[in-house]
């Protein structure tokens, strides 16, 4: 099982583009392998703790640097 880390840009965009560009970049991923999302929305952060808890992909990290905030997801 690999452990690829693939980014995906979701900065400047509001709620729902970055958890639908995330579910799109999650779909062409191997079970295991690691998703990180760059995103100013504030309410990115409680979208992706509700995304992961209902498609059962692992929120790994959620950090904030500033106005940017950081996630990473292992694909289940």
């Amino acid at each position: 099982m690999s452990n690829t880390l693939q980014e995906v840009d979701a900065r400047k965009l509001s709620c729902p583009l970055p958890i639908l560009r995330a579910k799109k970049a999650l779909d062409g991923m191997d079970q295991g392998q690691v998703l990180r999302i760059l995103a100013t929305d504030p309410g990115s952060v409680m979208d992706f703790e509700s995304f992961c808890k209902q498609t059962g992909n692992e929120l790994l990290s959620s950090e904030q640097n500033g106005g940017e905030y950081v996630f990473q997801i292992r694909k289940k």
